[in-house]
């Protein structure tokens, strides 16, 4: 497709553009439901929501469809906003030759994975914001991400190429079409798999765990080099894997070679505390920032996501159960914190989408970074002297846009700062602490980058299972009362039962905004699945476990292959529905991208109820599920660690530890059964009252109970149950053994 970004425009450019004839100052995005749609309603393009109306009148008047996805918490997709999209001359060329298209990325995935594929097998790379040129059938014949208004560093400049796309599809349109049928059919092979593998094993499970590894760096955490993400699925992996015996040897960086498990416990434990530590980390308010720019986490993409807050909880957590280390807890309470004070609607329940990065294209980070001046402004010389040598925060920064602007990140412990500075750790722990808060206090005068307050449904069932982990295992009453608000909510609203099925939107965030309904996704069945047998194990409450057992059956109603095995991401055409655009291509994802994906996560869900059912058709298709993809994950490498969580599951016994009792004794058998991450664990908390209704499973294995009025705990592990025991000791043992 090159050679279509010729300089063959001059025909078009001496055209006379047509106004955009605007009403009101607003394009028809005014109406729309999305914030990063509704931030577009001023532009002078006439942009349209992806939908019927848009492309039949691409068809109406034969022209290409110009599509810009992107998201509300995109630093570079209001950079092309500012600079093209608000631009008179650019608007007036979209609008002569194009249909413009928006779409949010967060309301519409389904239209953006398969876009993203498009634009990858087109130009090599993909993101946000991304730039498509369609047909009027909605197939892609060029597309790229950011284009500049001016040829710039080896791309062409905006408005040439909106003209080269215009001239090709004028008077090269044989050329169009058979580009166009060339990316479809590259999608196509894109999202289809030939790597199916019987019976996939412990074997598989190694190998990708030993590729994780040999791509862990040990001085920075993380996996790789720049820029760096969490991939918290991996880490989870080199969590579970870290407490099972291994004889296997593995080298990490060239180091001496160590057992798998011993490389996974460093792995994790160097990953969190670099983490923790880093710019990634926000030490003022709390939470992750979404991804760091260098191998050292400290430069980050500041938008906040709820999902990576959500799995990166999960991640501490789990490393705080498994290996004890208080920093772990810290990390979790503080994720927590930023998360109740700035992603949750604490009266109705729920949590928001995200947090942009910058208050306007003018900040760049400026929010969330300080120059030396600033800090000193705010506090006194003892208090400087800590925070900036904790902080690293000097005369010549981090931030290359203005080297006097620094990321907070953690060079060297309390300790040694105190120790230089010539006071006590205590005293030094104390000017921290009144340092952080007056620049909380500061920075919140500031002008704060926006918050998206739509609810997803898949990020909130995220969000739900993470805070009801974290309250688990921090004893933690407010966040588990919370994360049932949550719950009961999204329920309530998104749910529309069998024959409605699931919405994708629980509620948008400015309220009274009249939208039509988004179907929900294969990821918003199985994660709110599984965030209501989380609820269910936590509360011993069988409403909760039916809701499970009916989201899972509708899932494999709506987006199980029958003929070849896995999951759809997006629902079965109803009789005469017209699947618009790239939306005909149907997809199974694989990848964790940037969520954990949705086959290994239904395969783990219907492991999850068919182990309590009985259903054997259920579990059945979950190892269909897992060898449909077996031939081929291991060339996915970090981007499969969900798909190696569920096989790990799969290959070992599910183990379940059933506590029962509401005094502080099972309160104490409860917190022994959460100590150490595993897959394939569940901790189920009853009262004497809820064994009279339990699942059909536990029904029938758990043998007959004490009538003794104390808690005692159950284990019970493949189909039978061990007898009862009543002390923590003899629970670990236990679970130790099962396990």
């Amino acid at each position: 497709m090159e050679e279509m970004l010729s300089n063959s425009t001059a025909s078009l450019e001496q055209e006379n553009i047509v106004e955009y004839a605007e009403t009101g100052g607003m394009n028809s995005l005014a109406g729309a439901a999305s914030a990063y749609l509704r931030s577009a309603m001023h532009q002078p393009v006439g942009w349209m929501e992806w939908g019927q109306a848009a492309f039949d009148r691409a068809a109406k008047e034969d022209k290409p469809i110009l599509l810009d996805i992107g998201a509300v918490w995109c630093h570079w997709c209001h950079v092309m906003d500012r600079e093209s999209y608000e631009d008179q001359a650019t608007a007036q060329i979209i609008n002569q030759h194009f249909v413009a298209v928006k779409v949010d990325r967060d309301e519409r995935p389904d239209v953006d994975t398969r876009y993203q594929a498009a634009v990858s097998a087109i130009s090599g790379q993909g993101g946000w914001p991304l730039t498509a040129f369609l047909t009027p059938e909605g197939k892609p014949y060029y597309g790229g991400t950011y284009f500049p208004p001016e040829d710039r560093h080896g791309r062409p400049s905006f408005q040439r190429v909106l003209l080269t796309m215009a001239e090709a599809f004028l008077n090269r349109r044989s050329e169009v079409d058979e580009s166009a049928g060339s990316v479809m059919e590259a999608i196509e092979l894109n999202e289809s798999f030939s790597g199916r593998a019987g019976n996939p094993g412990p074997d598989l499970v190694e190998k990708m765990v030993l590729a994780a590894l040999k791509s862990v760096d040990l001085r920075h955490g993380g996996f790789g080099g720049q820029p760096k993400f969490p991939h918290s699925s991996a880490v989870d992996l080199l969590i579970d894997v870290a407490s099972r015996p291994s004889s296997t040897p593995v080298k990490i960086n060239g180091q001496a070679a160590v057992t798998v498990p011993e490389a996974a416990k460093r792995a994790v434990l160097v990953t969190l505390d670099k983490m923790a530590n880093g710019g990634i980390y926000d030490h003022l308010a709390g939470g992750f920032h979404r991804y760091s720019v260098d191998e050292h986490w400290i430069v980050p993409h500041f938008e906040k996501m709820a999902y990576d807050n959500s799995e990166l909880l999960k991640n501490y957590v789990h490393a705080y159960l498994t290996f004890g280390k208080e920093g772990f807890a810290r990390a979790a309470r503080d994720i927590m914190r930023w998360m109740d004070e700035w992603l949750s609607n604490r009266a109705l329940g729920g949590f928001y989408a995200s947090q942009d990065a910058d208050f306007s294209l003018d900040d760049d980070g400026d929010y969330f970074t300080w120059t030396r001046d600033e800090a000193a402004e705010v506090l006194t010389p003892e208090e400087l002297a800590i925070a900036a040598a904790y902080f690293d925060i000097g005369e010549i920064g981090d931030m290359q846009h203005n080297v006097s602007k620094n990321v907070l990140h953690v060079q060297h412990g309390l300790d040694t700062v105190a120790r230089k500075a010539g006071v006590e750790v205590e005293a030094a722990a104390s000017l921290l602490d009144s340092a952080k808060a007056k620049m909380l206090a500061a920075r919140l005068a500031r002008p704060t980058p926006y918050v998206d307050k739509t609810m997803y449904v898949a990020w909130n069932a995220m969000c739900i299972s993470a805070y009801l982990e974290a309250g688990r295992a921090l004893n933690l009453a407010d966040a588990r009362a919370f994360a049932l608000k949550s719950l009961d909510r999204v329920l309530a609203a998104a749910w529309g039962g069998l024959e409605v099925g699931l919405a994708h939107v629980v509620a948008y965030g400015e309220p009274g905004i009249a939208a039509e309904r988004v179907a929900g996704v294969l990821e918003d069945y199985v994660f709110l699945g599984h965030a209501a047998l989380d609820a269910w194990e936590t509360t011993g409450e069988l409403q909760y476990y039916k809701a499970a057992a009916d989201l899972v059956d509708n899932a494999v109603i709506r987006f199980y292959d029958a003929a070849d095995g896995a999951f759809f991401d997006t629902d079965k055409a109803t009789d005469g529905e017209r699947r618009l655009g790239a939306l005909v291509t149907r997809r199974k994802p694989l990848q964790d991208s940037p969520t954990p994906a949705g086959n290994p996560m239904a395969a783990t869900l219907l492991m999850r109820v068919g182990e309590l059912s009985g259903r054997l058709d259920y579990l059945e298709k979950a190892q269909e599920t897992l060898e449909t993809f077996a031939g081929v994950v291991e060339h996915f490498g970090l981007y499969a660690a969900t798909y190696a969580l569920a096989l790990q599951r799969m290959v070992r016994e599910p183990v379940q530890a059933c506590v029962i009792g509401e005094d502080a004794d099972a309160q104490a058998l409860e917190k022994a059964a959460l100590g150490r991450y595993a897959v394939n664990k569940s901790v189920l908390r009853f009262d004497r009252a809820q064994l009279a209704a339990l699942p059909p499973v536990l029904e029938q294995t758990l043998p007959r109970l004490p009538n003794s009025e104390g808690s005692f705990a159950v284990v019970c592990s493949g189909h039978m149950c061990h007898p009862p025991v009543t002390t923590a000791e003899e629970l670990v043992e236990l679970l130790t053994r099962s396990l």
